[in-house]
């Protein structure tokens, strides 16, 4: 037999979010209904699906807002980081995404590692531009003043 159902979660090979797909009986019994990745097809499926499609555009609008604001916020952002230097002014080591975050931090600014888009390490003294990537698409820069100590 064959089952109407509304697809409440895009499945792979099957089908995405909102569409009505006809599945095995037994399929939409035994998987698709128990985890609610789809429902049978009335009115009142439609209305839930369409309530919850606002709440997530709702939630990436405001995401997508907050990502502005911090990305505003990280354009304004310089970091000075003094590291130790030899007589010939090479770095004793490097520096790292561990440290650039620190430097932000201190500026009222959180960002994980893998939001920062940097070479590995800074091995020379000298200015760097660090790009972001933040929620939603939105990206940014600063810049990183690497200086003798």
């Amino acid at each position: 037999m064959v089952k109407e159902v509304i697809l409440m979660t895009d499945i792979e090979g099957l089908g995405s979010e909102g569409s009505i797909v006809k599945v095995a009986d037994g399929y939409a019994r035994n998987y698709l209904l128990p985890l609610q990745k789809a429902a049978p097809v009335t009115d009142a499926t439609r209305r839930r699906l369409a309530k919850k499609r606002a709440e997530r555009e709702e939630q990436m609008k405001q995401a997508a807002e907050a990502a502005t604001k911090l990305a505003n916020r990280i354009r304004n952002c310089s970091c000075t980081i003094a590291v130790k230097t030899g007589p010939e002014g090479k770095l004793y080591g490097s520096v790292g995404a561990a440290d650039v975050l620190a430097s932000l931090k201190e500026q009222g600014v959180e960002l994980e590692k893998g939001q920062l888009e940097m070479p590995d390490s800074i091995r020379e003294l000298g200015a760097y531009t660090i790009g972001v990537k933040l929620d939603a698409g939105v990206t940014s820069e600063f810049k990183v003043w690497i200086v003798e100590e």
